[in-house]
């Protein structure tokens, strides 16, 4: 049974997953199992060049970008699962007991978050109800969200990045996934509104 179970490893999935890792030693994380299934092949990232993204150098390729995310994530949060391969299929279940079947296996979380991307080749059972068209984009590239209120769809499943009505840009991406984490550290905190940082002070 995960704690929280991240469905996609694109910019929003990734953001997100590096946050609750950098949050490991907090006294209300350090028992929390956190998982993401890295899948990638859909990112629009795949064909990216980026120049205008703070932090990162320009004419980075997004797919560069993506494999050194997978790298950054094992080798500094390592207790952090990932699920590489697969692909999610079905969510069932409601808060504290969803049940996740991907094409090669079946997992348990309390908490998800959908970090896939807008296309309207979304086909995840039991979350079909929730797409709508997406608010941010032009009408004839027939894009899709799923309707949220700051990134919560219900209880237990938020959504990020483009799939929450964002537009596709890599620092939104990164910031939205970086907003759920710590709406999940908040929640695990008693309601505490929390974040987490690293700082050269002592």
């Amino acid at each position: 049974m995960f704690d929280v179970l991240i469905l996609g490893g694109g910019v929003s999935g990734m953001s997100c997953a590096l946050v609750l890792g950098s949050a490991k030693n907090k006294p209300f994380v350090i028992d929390k199992k956190i998982g993401i299934i890295t899948h990638q092949k859909t990112s629009s990232l795949q064909e990216a060049v980026i120049n205008n993204a703070y932090g990162i150098t320009p004419g980075k390729l997004g797919s560069d970008l993506l494999l050194e995310s997978i790298q950054h994530l094992s080798e500094t949060y390592p207790h952090i699962e990932q699920i590489p391969g697969e692909k999610v299929l079905k969510v069932e279940g409601k808060f504290s007991e969803f049940v996740i079947t991907t094409n090669k296996n079946t997992y348990q979380s309390k908490i998800i978050v959908v970090a896939i991307g807008y296309s309207n080749t979304f086909a995840i059972e039991s979350l079909m109800h929730y797409v709508e068209p997406h608010q941010k984009t032009l009408v004839e590239k027939q894009r899709i969200q799923l309707k949220n209120s700051d990134h919560k769809v219900t209880e237990g499943i938020y959504v990020t990045g483009t799939l929450a009505g964002w537009r596709s840009q890599v620092a939104i991406a990164a910031g939205s996934g970086a907003a759920v984490a710590t709406d999940i550290l908040t929640l695990w905190n008693n309601g505490i509104q929390t974040q987490s940082h690293d700082s050269i002070k002592k």
